[in-house]
């Protein structure tokens, strides 16, 4: 849908939504307020609560605008596609791509995703539930049972902490152009950064019983 095809309702609740996505971004969502998203978008108070009724709103209209959007995008690419690799692969550079054009949404969809209550929550949740599964069952079909024993969920969520830690870092204006990014990230994914440079005695970690607090007498008050 193009902006044309837009009513101007819509048009100016897209412009709250964007505005209020970056001051999320920015300052998180608890340390912004309804009058900092007026004073950036120039719209009353009055003009904001036409819109949205509270600040909550603002906040899942955003991340349910993302995860439906990136989901839908997904399983369109999907469509007619069997190779499971392919499949990563296209789930990989869906997400990064998306991402990268998003980054203040999609920080803020990382960040607030418990900030959300009741049933604005469980709506975004089910979502998001939707895309983990649809990741780990991908993951499932390119493990071999010859590749040893990988838990999905440390791989599903491995796969997304990779993926979403971008905004820390990336530039989508910089000399890295996403497919790239896409490129490396399956490529480290898929086959590691060092391939069979884990052996016998580098996977078993020497592990002592050790007091791992900042505060070293906690043990021992405990005791």
């Amino acid at each position: 849908m193009s902006a044309n095809d837009l009513s101007r309702y819509d048009q100016k609740l897209e412009f709250i939504l964007r505005s209020a996505a970056q001051i999320f971004a920015d300052k998180s969502y608890h340390s912004t307020s309804m009058r900092d998203i007026s004073r950036a978008t120039n719209v009353s108070l009055a003009g904001l609560y036409h819109y949205c009724k509270r600040k909550e709103e603002l906040l899942f209209l955003i991340q349910d605008n993302c995860f439906g959007r990136v989901l839908e995008r997904l399983e369109e690419r999907l469509v007619d596609v069997n190779d499971p690799v392919v499949k990563l692969q296209i789930f990989i550079e869906n997400h990064l791509s998306f991402f990268a054009a998003n980054m203040a949404e999609m920080k803020v969809l990382s960040h607030e995703a418990e900030s959300l209550q009741g049933d604005l929550h469980a709506h975004v949740s089910g979502k998001k539930d939707k895309y983990t599964k649809l990741a780990t069952n991908i993951l499932q079909n390119v493990h071999s049972p010859e590749d040893g024993k990988v838990n999905l969920t440390v791989a599903t969520y491995a796969l997304f902490g990779m993926m979403n830690w971008i905004y820390n870092w990336y530039d989508p204006k910089g000399q890295l152009k996403v497919s790239d990014l896409a490129q490396n990230l399956t490529q480290l994914f898929l086959e590691g950064f060092a391939p069979g440079s884990v052996n016998e005695t580098t996977n078993k970690l020497r592990r002592q019983p050790e007091n791992l607090s900042i505060w070293r007498g906690v043990e021992r008050s405990r005791g």
